[in-house]
């Protein structure tokens, strides 16, 4: 069985750090995530949590606004409340947490871009570090022979009787 979710979104409110008894980090998060485009467009607000270097991670470098990128896992919780009644909770443990837009873009946006943006795929950073890069760099389109670069192409004739095989 998968229990697997990746989500992006901005920040609700600040990340709350909290330790337990034991002295384990706990952040308890939200995000908005936009879905849909025009009329039909709704956001989604995603309760998470996550536990000990990633809690740090958060409170020590996140704020309202920031856009967060963040894996884990879907979790559901239930207790009884002092009236008696059954409570019920479903969250996101975050395995994973990650910058969503680079500092120089927070800064050009105020903090805040929403909707689509036409500029450029941004970087996101890593949670062990901004110097450390993830693997969502898209390279610079390459030289091909003939001149043509990597994301071009040339059409072919709609009709070809004469198939090679």
């Amino acid at each position: 069985m998968i229990n697997k979710v990746i989500l992006m979104g901005r920040l609700t409110r600040d990340p709350e750090v909290r330790h337990t008894s034991t002295g384990k980090a706990v952040c308890s998060f939200s995000i908005a995530i936009d879905n849909g485009y025009g009329e039909n467009r709704q956001t989604d607000f995603i309760n998470c949590v996550a536990w000990q270097n990633q809690a740090e991670f958060l409170g020590r470098y996140f704020t309202k606004g920031m856009m967060v990128i963040v894996a884990g896992r879907i979790s559901t919780r239930t207790w009884e409340g002092q009236d008696g009644k059954k409570n019920y909770v479903t969250e996101v443990i975050a395995n994973e947490v990650n910058f969503g837009e680079s500092k120089k873009s927070r800064e050009e946006n105020n903090g805040y871009s929403g909707g689509y943006n036409n500029a450029p795929q941004q970087q996101a950073y890593s949670s062990y570090g901004a110097e450390q890069q993830s693997n969502n760099y898209t390279a610079p389109a390459q030289q091909m022979p003939g001149g043509l670069e990597e994301d071009e192409f040339t059409p072919l004739s709609e009709i070809d009787d004469d198939l090679p095989f």
